[in-house]
């Protein structure tokens, strides 16, 4: 079990090298459609991400054993919206990588009675709720930062802030002041401020696939392609990946 978790987080960083790969492939072959580049070219794109996607599977295979190990390690968190955010996400992430999974097989050939779209839709709404709560734990680690700058001497807003002038609209400045505490706190920790951003672009994908807020491919490239290039920062850099 142990060597194939060191197995598989080798292969992530290839992984997400090939999610760049192909979500700039969407981009492109869709800003070269709308700038009337000729259709064998936008096949050739096509056909390039089509590959990219199903590398990305191979890369993926045996992944939902990574995130049940995950999942068993987050049960021991002593902080229960915590346990629960992130144990839930591995949960998700094991399901989408298994339907992921199935459906390399598919298109393989290796089950061609295999109904692709329905486990599609399957694998696109775990992941959606692994996304879900990803962003709702960031979302909780501002909460607890922002407990900590706003506590005693680590708060500096107070000081800055506390002079209202006489013709400011209390509401206005508590919100201007809540706003500025929180571009603060990401600013200084990079870590909670890529997992937010890459979680933020991540959850289009799912959304626009489960046709539950529909976009275009050039706005799901991009998503895409940011993401990607995040988590590779997170794996170039360790100390950028949101610890638990």
């Amino acid at each position: 079990m142990d060597s194939w978790v060191r197995f598989s987080s080798q292969s992530q960083a290839k992984e997400r090298v090939f999610r760049a790969a192909q979500y700039a492939c969407t981009l492109l072959g869709y800003t070269l459609q709308k700038n009337g580049a000729s259709n064998e070219l936008v096949a050739s794109i096509k056909q390039l991400e089509a590959h990219l996607s199903l590398g990305r599977k191979l890369f993926r295979l045996g992944n939902s054993t990574d995130a049940i190990e995950s999942a068993k390690r987050a049960i021991h968190l002593s902080d229960v919206v915590l346990r629960f955010c992130i144990t839930v996400s591995h949960l998700n992430r094991a399901m989408y990588f298994a339907c992921d999974n199935i459906l390399w097989a598919g298109k393989t050939g290796l089950s061609r009675d295999m109904d692709q779209d329905k486990w599609s839709q399957r694998s696109f709404r775990y992941y959606l709720f692994s996304l879900i709560m990803n962003l709702s734990r960031d979302l909780y680690e501002i909460k607890l930062l922002m407990e900590v700058e706003t506590s005693g001497k680590h708060s500096r807003l107070n000081a800055e802030n506390e002079a209202v002038l006489p013709g400011d609209d209390p509401p206005y400045h508590a919100l201007q002041t809540q706003l500025y505490l929180i571009l603060n706190i990401l600013r200084n920790n990079p870590p909670v401020l890529l997992d937010v951003l890459k979680n933020t672009c991540d959850i289009f994908i799912p959304l626009d696939k489960l046709g539950l807020y529909k976009t275009n491919p050039g706005f799901i490239g991009l998503c895409g392609l940011t993401s990607s290039i995040l988590s590779i920062l997170t794996i170039v850099y360790p100390w950028l990946k949101l610890k638990p």
